[in-house]
């Protein structure tokens, strides 16, 4: 496996990984007058071609893995704020469904993280899993001082420190923009 920088050509590609880990775990509209299933998208595949042309877009830190030259994964970093510091958040993170379960997800996790931590960021936060992130350091968030801006979100709000954090970073927690329009 090989994790690499997201290239233009991988958008496609990167839509249907979302659309495959994600697409499960959200129940299908049945149209009533014709009985056919809506396959709209889960909102994960439109997350991240609004966070493409969002400010806190960060090329660098889009990254997929590759098996026998296909995209099997995918994750991002974007730019948030834990009050006037900037920081990063992790989100999405996908892998096609037959591919679920065989490290591709921890592979894309240790890159971002290295490359996060290699380009000087200070923090990462995450709404997410307490069984799966804290096998990569994330804590909850509020050991540290910092709190999402949704207050729904405090049981399931995480955060990463990396080599340049400064324990100043404190306050409330703001991903970019489109993380809002879900």
């Amino acid at each position: 496996m090989l994790i690499r920088r997201e290239c233009a050509d991988d958008a496609a590609a990167i839509a249907a990984v979302h659309r495959s880990a994600f697409a499960p775990h959200y129940a299908t509209a049945i149209d009533s007058a014709t009985g056919d299933r809506d396959r709209a998208d889960p909102p994960e595949v439109g997350l991240v071609a609004r966070l493409r042309s969002d400010a806190g877009w960060i090329p660098t830190l889009s990254l997929v893995a590759i098996e026998h030259d296909h995209v099997v994964g995918h994750l991002c970093l974007t730019r948030a704020t834990v009050g006037p510091f900037p920081v990063l958040a992790l989100g999405p993170v996908g892998v096609l469904a037959a591919r679920q379960g065989a490290g591709v997800g921890s592979a894309l996790m240790h890159a971002a993280l290295g490359a996060a931590d290699a380009l000087d960021e200070t923090l990462v936060g995450l709404l997410g899993s307490l069984e799966f992130y804290p096998r990569f350091g994330f804590v909850p968030a509020a050991r540290i001082g910092i709190t999402p801006d949704d207050p729904a979100w405090v049981s399931h709000f995480q955060v990463r420190s990396l080599s340049a954090y400064d324990t100043h970073i404190v306050g409330e927690f703001h991903y970019a923009d489109p993380f809002y329009d879900l």
